[in-house]
């Protein structure tokens, strides 16, 4: 429906009297990997909540491939959120069942191959699954979704490295490449690799929307480097959100 898959204008969301983002501005196109960067509390989360409707914000504009955010955004947006949210007695292919039904653009077979690849029985309970197979399940359950909006909210914290480059293989492998995937994370030397793009975020203010490679170009380093320094100085304000 529109050039743009994000569009953000002055967009504020406070928890009271406490800022998680202010006057956020962004601009994303369609067929981009994406890293929102940024420490803990620096409104990453609270950004990705409200792209997905779960959050209404205080002040200002979002849309998604043109629309405000509502069913049909709902619709082309596929999330991941930081933890697990399905009741344990079900099974994987229970779940692949409830998105089929939900999700026109739920691949079912797909599903099944991923499970494969990933060492993951689709047929057992979750309770009988350790935390990292649960994890891919749900995994599963977001790039077998040919989506226009991936929303990836901290998706290779709390694994180790040799789990995090499976992961993000298996997005980078998966996704619909006529789509975007926002990769939320503060592990950048871990995801630079896969990125088209940059977002600093800081204490609710982006920082820095660039190019990776024009990054690396105009800086002479690393995004992870950049990242480093722009951070490095004095604590954050507030809590995480």
């Amino acid at each position: 429906m529109s050039d743009l898959l994000i569009e953000c204008r002055g967009l504020y969301k406070s928890y009271g009297l406490r800022p998680a983002l202010r006057g956020v501005d962004l601009e994303v196109g369609p067929g981009r990997i994406v890293g929102l960067l940024g420490p803990n509390g620096s409104g990453k989360t609270t950004l990705i909540k409200l792209l997905c409707g779960l959050l209404q914000p205080t002040t200002g504009t979002l849309e998604v491939d043109g629309s405000a955010i509502g069913p049909y955004t709902k619709a082309v947006v596929s999330y991941l959120p930081d933890r697990m949210y399905f009741a344990d007695w079900m099974r994987a292919t229970d779940l692949f069942d409830l998105f089929r039904d939900f999700y026109g653009d739920f691949e079912y077979e797909k599903a099944i191959d991923m499970c494969r690849s990933l060492g993951v029985e689709p047929r057992d309970r979750l309770k009988a699954m350790s935390k990292g197979t649960k994890e891919k399940v749900q995994l599963v359950l977001v790039m077998a979704r040919s989506a226009k909006l991936y929303l990836l909210d901290e998706p290779i914290a709390g694994v180790d490295p040799a789990a995090r480059d499976f992961i993000l293989r298996t997005i980078l492998t998966n996704y619909n490449e006529e789509g975007t995937v926002l990769i939320s994370t503060h592990l950048i030397s871990d995801v630079e690799r896969v990125l088209d793009e940059a977002v600093f975020l800081k204490e609710g203010k982006i920082m820095l929307h660039e190019t990776v490679d024009a990054i690396r170009e105009k800086e002479g380093r690393s995004v992870d480097a950049l990242f480093r320094e722009i951070f490095r100085a004095g604590p954050m304000e507030g809590g995480a959100f």
